[in-house]
């Protein structure tokens, strides 16, 4: 009799921990207090571990290339890599991506941002979009009174390289290309425009 009511325990703990795991895929886009973007964290700053959230696994599971876990080839991620919940673009059925420039949050974490530009890059020949953004909270902010993309690159110019570059180096030499960059407005267009 024992025995058998630990296994109920045990198979009752484990529903439970699965049943608290959150589907970061049905988020709303904005958050329902604030009405604040937000970001679910994917990559967080300061990791070369490629990775994404599995809506099937409600998991977060590395990116696989060639059999194997995709670590980027680079410096750290300048930011915090995650995805705009709610949100689908047509050229590649995922996700609106996005960057936070803040200190590294852990994956999973979903943060309340202000887009403040927009990333165009060519990926053997899919264009893809990625959002550039700072926390909507001041105690996150590390980038002090940006809220443009004009302020970012007139206070820190080299901002807009290293994000160039980190995006440039996830696949092979010249696989990914910049197209551009855009403005706050521009991003927050693209958000419109991704919403289911």
């Amino acid at each position: 009799m024992r025995f058998a009511f630990g296994i109920i325990i045990v198979g009752l703990g484990m529903v439970g921990l699965s049943s608290c795991q959150p589907n970061y895929a049905e988020l709303p886009t904005f958050s329902p207090e604030r009405k604040l973007l937000q970001v679910v964290v994917e990559v967080p700053a300061g990791s070369n571990h490629a990775q994404r959230y599995d809506t099937g696994k409600k998991d977060f599971v590395p990116v696989r290339r060639a059999g194997l876990d995709h670590v980027v080839e680079f410096l750290p991620c300048p930011g915090n890599q995650g995805f705009i919940p709610g949100t689908r673009l047509p050229s590649t059925s995922m996700p609106l991506q996005a960057l936070i420039l803040a200190e590294t949050q852990p994956e999973g974490t979903v943060v309340e941002v202000l887009p403040i530009g927009l990333l165009t890059l060519d990926d053997n020949g899919v264009l893809e979009q990625v959002l550039i953004a700072v926390p909507a909270r001041p105690s996150q902010q590390i980038l002090p009174g940006i809220t443009s993309w004009k302020a970012l690159v007139k206070q820190f110019p080299s901002a807009k390289e290293a994000v160039g570059q980190w995006f440039q180096h996830q696949g092979r030499m010249g696989e990914i290309r910049l197209v551009g960059w855009k403005d706050e407005k521009a991003a927050e267009q693209q958000v419109r425009q991704a919403m289911k």
